[in-house]
């Protein structure tokens, strides 16, 4: 007399067409959480706006905008330094769009 138990291989019961469901749906809500993050433009600023930079969702440097008056040849390291600024702000607010846009569990997959 053998038992089986009722596990079917998949850990208790659980049925494969809803498992490929499931993974049907997530890579559906990545696909489209990806397409909008793409096209997400986010800027960030920095010397009371004498440097703009706008990047996509994903952090990628779309653009910058640098205004005369924040260009002296003889401070270029301060340019440099609000340049810095200005991406890190939006690179930080991209990264806050990427998690509330990614689906639940995608995790570290983007």
């Amino acid at each position: 007399m053998s038992k089986h138990g009722g596990y079917g291989g998949f850990g208790g019961g659980m049925n494969m067409q809803s498992l490929m469901q499931q993974a049907r749906k997530m890579q559906e809500q990545m696909a489209k959480a990806q397409a909008e993050l793409e096209e997400t433009e986010i800027e960030g600023s920095a010397g009371g706006g004498l440097v703009t930079v706008k990047v996509n969702g994903y952090g990628a440097l779309l653009g910058v905008s640098i205004k005369p008056e924040a260009v002296d040849p003889d401070d270029i390291e301060m340019l440099e330094d609000l340049i810095i600024a200005a991406y890190n702000e939006a690179a930080g607010e991209a990264e806050a769009v990427k998690n509330e846009k990614m689906p639940a569990g995608a995790g570290g997959l983007i």
